[in-house]
């Protein structure tokens, strides 16, 4: 799961003319479709054609090939992709037994490479990224979503952002490491694993529980961070350390029903209507944590102003509600501050001449990680005020510990996101979304969502997914220059 996702451009799906007919529009469309179809050969030729170093060119290259290997759940492949993966490593010369292709369920492979270091007593560096990807029909994309494609100075491609590109970056550093003779003083891991994005099958999960010795680190380099642009400007080069945890709750309101000519006060579906507006109504409290505290201590000063100053006044004191108020304009940041229910699917009645006997709602929470799912459900039932709504989770969230802010490892990419980008600020920050590095988390591995990559509006898990080339290498370069000196003994 990618950070950052956008709006798809309205370039792509032109209106009709004045005065044009749907049918005429169709058939246009139609016609173009097949044109570019028919241009695809020629497209994929003029391709890549400014000149690259040798290291771009085999990220690009390892990108292209992940990308053209369908990896969704529904009819995809990631043994195969681990697979191709394996094949480019060990034609590299790394030793068999430290390129392992883990198949953890049919269709569902994971790739772990170590690149071996000196004996120093270190623990490894792990690079997380993951090579499963949404689903993408071609129907709904003006662009082949398994053909990787580039044009205009960005790539095409589903996974082109959400997540391959670490990977093939990942990977590449590895490659050149090796390549340049460099031996870090501790062991480098990457791994490229599957079903992050929901399937039945999570590859780091099972690593974990059956093959844990492959992933043991001091800490993980995962996704959820990286740049942040707003109105076009890049912002700040985000580190995730913390992320919130989910969890379910099913509400339902069950009654004798009846027939619909003789309506009564206690409608099911009434009843759990109003159980839901008090719901869409209610705010968690403020309850920031050490990380969503030096989030917003180094916001202030980037976005200035009204916000600034309530930032600042947050951090000063978490109960300052008109501060909150100023900062829950935002709904990024109002997540960040505070737990957050909303209601994601309803159902209701068993026919349209009948009293409904039961109304059924999803109420989707993210939780922050300091707090319970029994506390949240508490909140809840006291916010609906209504005994005759049932409130009861769906499954059990999982525990994501925050990682620490570790000043050392702060400052080295402080000091890498200088080097590639002068004064640019470094943040910590908190998904309110998922990754999998909660499964780290809890098995005791820190992890920093850490990439460098500036990408604006890639419409990941959207159509035409897509990022800039630019930011693509240049992200290449800082994650190459942070890890060699993370793993760089004295004299490297």
């Amino acid at each position: 799961m990618r950070r950052t996702v956008s709006n798809t451009s309205s370039a792509l799906f032109p209106a009709p003319r004045p005065g044009t007919s749907i049918t005429m529009a169709a058939r246009a469309a139609t016609i173009a479709v097949c044109a570019f179809a028919l241009a695809l050969p020629a497209l994929a030729a003029a391709q890549a054609t400014a000149p690259r170093s040798r290291w771009e060119t085999q990220a690009r290259a390892l990108l292209k090939e992940l990308v053209e290997v369908n990896t969704t759940n529904s009819v995809g492949n990631t043994v195969t992709a681990a697979e191709a993966m394996a094949k480019v490593m060990r034609a590299a010369g790394f030793p068999g037994e430290d390129v392992v292709v883990i198949e953890n369920a049919p269709r569902k492979g994971n790739l772990v490479v170590r690149l071996r270091g000196r004996n120093t007593g270190r623990k490894p560096i792990l690079l997380l990224s993951h090579i499963d990807v949404v689903e993408a029909d071609p129907k709904d994309w003006t662009l082949p979503p398994f053909a990787f494609i580039e044009k205009d100075g960005e790539f095409f491609g589903r996974g082109v952002a959400d997540n391959k590109d670490e990977g093939a970056i990942h990977l590449t550093i590895l490659l050149r490491m090796k390549a340049e003779g460099i031996v870090p003083d501790r062991d480098i891991i990457a791994a490229l694993t599957t079903d992050e994005e929901g399937g039945p099958a999570n590859g780091v999960d099972w690593i974990l529980k059956n093959r844990p010795e492959l992933l043991q680190a001091e800490y993980a380099l995962n996704e959820g961070g990286g740049g942040r642009i707003e109105d076009g400007r890049r912002i700040s080069n985000d580190v995730q350390a913390s992320e919130k945890k989910f969890q379910n709750f099913a509400l339902e309101t069950t009654n004798p029903g009846g027939h619909s000519s003789q309506p009564r006060p206690d409608n099911a579906i009434n009843q759990l209507a109003a159980a839901l507006v008090k719901v869409g109504a209610y705010q968690f409290p403020v309850h920031l944590n050490e990380v969503t505290r030096e989030y917003f201590r180094r916001q202030a000063p980037i976005v200035g102003g009204e916000m600034g100053a309530a930032m600042r006044a947050l951090v000063t004191n978490e109960q300052d509600a008109a501060a909150a108020a100023t900062i829950g304009r935002d709904p990024a940041n109002n997540s960040r501050m505070r737990t957050s229910c909303v209601a994601t699917m309803l159902s209701g009645g068993h026919a349209t001449n009948a009293l409904p006997q039961r109304a059924r709602a999803n109420v989707n929470c993210r939780i922050l990680p300091d707090e319970s799912p029994v506390y949240v459900r508490e909140q809840l039932v006291k916010a609906i005020g209504d005994t005759g709504v049932k409130v009861t989770a769906d499954g059990q969230a999982e525990d994501s510990p925050p990682s620490p802010l570790t000043p050392d490892l702060l400052r080295t990419i402080e000091e890498t996101t200088r080097e590639v980008w002068p004064g640019m600020p470094v943040v910590p920050t908190m998904s309110t979304g998922a990754t999998d590095g909660t499964y780290l988390r809890r098995a005791g591995i820190p992890v920093y969502g850490v990439s460098g990559l500036f990408y604006d509006t890639p419409n990941a898990h959207g159509m035409n997914e897509h990022i800039s080339t630019e930011a693509f290498y240049q992200g290449l370069d800082f994650m190459y220059r942070l890890v060699r000196k993370l793993s760089a003994g004295p004299g490297m």
